[in-house]
C-alpha cells in the first residue's frame, strides 16, 4: 500500500493557488490549456476514489472526457475530493482485489499505483503551468518512479509521450516528470 495523502494534498495546494487569470495558459500537457487540465484532475480525483472503494458506475465505466468544464466550485470541490481519493486508498480492500478505471479492469495495486501517479504528475504540470513550485516526499517519489518503470521509454500511446532524457543527477521529481514524456524545464 502507498499513501497517496502528501501526494493529495500537495495537488490541493497547488490548485488553490491557481488565478482565474491563468485559467488559461498553456500546460505540459500539449493538448489541455490549464483550466481543462485542472477539469481532468477533479474527475480523476472522483474516478479513482470510485475505483478505490470498487463503486462501479459511471465513474469507473468511462474513459476520461476530452474537453471537460471546470465546475463553479472547482476551488474547494475538487481539494476535498482529492482528500476523498487519499482516504478510499488507505484502506486495504482497495489494494486488493480487481477494479476499473476508465472502462479498464486491472489489479487493485495497478489502480493505485496510477492514481497516485496521476496526482503527482499533474500537480506537477498546474504547478509548472503557473509559476508554483511542486515537491514530493521521498516514498511518493519511489512509488512513482517505480510505477513509470513499467512503461516504454519510447512512449505510450494515450498516456505518455517519449521519456525526457535527463541528467544522472537529476531530483527523483524530475525523474517523474521526464518518465511521463515532459520536459522538467517546462515553463509556460
Amino acid at each position: 500500500m502507498i499513501d497517496l495523502t502528501s501526494a493529495c494534498q500537495r495537488t490541493s495546494d497547488v490548485l488553490v493557488g491557481v488565478t482565474d487569470e491563468q485559467l488559461a495558459l498553456p500546460t505540459p500537457c500539449e493538448k489541455l490549456r490549464l483550466d481543462a487540465l485542472i477539469a481532468h484532475v477533479g474527475m480523476l480525483a472522483s474516478a479513482f476514489a470510485a475505483a478505490g472503494a470498487k463503486d462501479f458506475g459511471p465513474m469507473t465505466d468511462t474513459p476520461p472526457v476530452d474537453g471537460a468544464q471546470l465546475e463553479f466550485d472547482w476551488r474547494t470541490s475538487y481539494p476535498r475530493r482529492l482528500a476523498e481519493l487519499a482516504e478510499v486508498w488507505r484502506g486495504p480492500d482497495a489494494w486488493g482485489g480487481m477494479t476499473r478505471a476508465g472502462g479498464i479492469d486491472l489489479p487493485g495495486d495497478v489502480a493505485g499505483s496510477v492514481a497516485l501517479a496521476e496526482v503527482v504528475i499533474h500537480g506537477w504540470d498546474v504547478a509548472a503551468a503557473t509559476g508554483q513550485t511542486y515537491d514530493c516526499d521521498s516514498a511518493t517519489a519511489q512509488a512513482c518512479l517505480e510505477h513509470l518503470a513499467q512503461f516504454d521509454a519510447a512512449g505510450t500511446d494515450g498516456m505518455f509521450g517519449p521519456a525526457v532524457p535527463v541528467s544522472d543527477d537529476a531530483s527523483d521529481l524530475d525523474r517523474i516528470v521526464a518518465l511521463s514524456g515532459r520536459d522538467p524545464i517546462w515553463r509556460s
